[in-house]
Order: C-alpha cells, then sequence, then structure tokens
C-alpha cells in the first residue's frame, strides 16, 4: 500500500493592518469561525484560532499537498472580505502584508492550544510587537526589525 502520511501542526500569526486594535470583542469570534471553515474546506484541520483586538493566532494541522502561503492568503484575503461585507467598520478592515509561522510537533499541540486560548490573559503582560519577537527569537528565526510588521501608523 503506497501513501503519504504525515502530521504538520503550524501557528501562523498575523496582525490587523497598522496594527490597529479593531477586531472587537463583539463579532471576532464569528470572524475565527469562518476562518475555521475556510481551512477545513481547503482539507486542513483548524484545531484552535484566537486573538486579541490587533492580532490573530491560527493553529492548523496542515496536508502537506498544499503551500501554506496560499492557504494563509485565502484565510486573509476571505476574512478581510467577511469583515467588510458584515460592516462592522465604518471603515475598510485589512490585514497586514505578512505572517508568522511556526511548526510543533504532535507532543506540542495542548500547550500550544493552551497558549492560544489564553490570549487575553497573555496580552495583559505582554505586548504583541514582545509576543513576535519572542518566537522569532525562539525558533531561531534570523530577522531585521525593519522588515517585519508595520509598528505603527
Amino acid at each position: 500500500m503506497a501513501g503519504t502520511f504525515s502530521q504538520l501542526y503550524v501557528q501562523c500569526v498575523f496582525a490587523v493592518k497598522g496594527r490597529r486594535s479593531l477586531m472587537d470583542k463583539t463579532w471576532r469570534h464569528q470572524v475565527y469561525k469562518y476562518m475555521a471553515g475556510i481551512i477545513k474546506n481547503k482539507g486542513h484541520k483548524p484545531i484552535i484560532i484566537n486573538g486579541v483586538a490587533d492580532h490573530v493566532h491560527v493553529f492548523i494541522g496542515l496536508r502537506p499537498a498544499a503551500a501554506l502561503s496560499d492557504l494563509v492568503r485565502d484565510v486573509k484575503n476571505n476574512s478581510t472580505n467577511f469583515i467588510n461585507e458584515n460592516k462592522w467598520l465604518s471603515e475598510n478592515f485589512s490585514w497586514q502584508e505578512g505572517y508568522g509561522a511556526f511548526s510543533y510537533s504532535h507532543s506540542q499541540i495542548d500547550s500550544v492550544y493552551q497558549y492560544i486560548l489564553n490570549q487575553e490573559e497573555h496580552h495583559k503582560k505582554k505586548t504583541f510587537k514582545e509576543e513576535y519577537l519572542d518566537f522569532l527569537e525562539r525558533f531561531e528565526i534570523p530577522f531585521e526589525e525593519r522588515f517585519l510588521f508595520e509598528w505603527s501608523l
């Protein structure tokens, strides 16, 4: 029996354009559910999606036949349209270009899940910038800060 078998777990992190706090608590969970639907429809497994007003964490069981960049592009584009079509904001919403992607083993699923679940509490102590730079350093990803997200408008 020939086949391809894999376990790929990836956490993607991306921010609202300009890191503005536009994701209101009253509707952001509807956006997360919508994102989960996009991920499922593409044949992947949404494990947890959560965030705060200025960014989101998407934890995915990734199927290897698709490019992560295509999936993130589709999630960002379609969720942008969803937010704008619902007119939750008086201005157009968009995500910032780029994202962080961090891979995990099967044994780390629960700890990553809990970390993403507790974003509200976590960000009472640490800013998104601090969190994101910590990820890059912990995963030993070389970067130049000037090429990271726009940190202000």
